[in-house]
């Protein structure tokens, strides 16, 4: 008679639970993998993974004592901001390239100025490390 009887479902609450914990951990760890993705790139001025880009469209040097020069001539912030908002900022790509003793708030300066311009292909120049 017992084999006629309905039997009541049961939920087993320890898969779920299983599941829920594995689910927290995966997100933790790609919240945490993202972080890093968000900064600037301050390898200057070289680099073991330095690699051969095309020539940019502009070039902009910090050379020593944080003088800027672009297209060959001395710049200011606000001249180098004007620079690059009379050339069309949706193709120029721009490669800023420091010396051996630059600022990295200097460099953070001018990727600022470069960024706030509508510039969104921006680029630092490196050299390989002789091996």
């Amino acid at each position: 008679m017992r084999y006629f009887e309905t039997r009541k479902a049961r939920i087993e609450i320890i898969p779920m639970i299983d599941i829920m914990l594995f689910l927290l951990v995966f997100f933790a760890m790609m919240t945490l993998r993202m972080i890093p993705a968000s900064g600037q790139l301050s390898k200057l001025p070289t680099s073991s993974s330095a690699a051969s880009i095309p020539a940019p469209k502009l070039l902009i040097e910090i050379q020593q004592g944080g003088t800027l020069v672009a297209d060959g001539a001395p710049r200011t912030m606000e001249q180098l901001k004007g620079l690059i908002q009379s050339k069309d900022t949706a193709t120029l790509s721009v490669t800023i390239a420091g010396s051996d003793d630059t600022n990295l708030q200097r460099v953070m300066d001018v990727i600022d100025v470069v960024k706030h311009s509508g510039v969104t292909q921006v680029g630092l120049a490196a050299r390989a490390v002789a091996r």
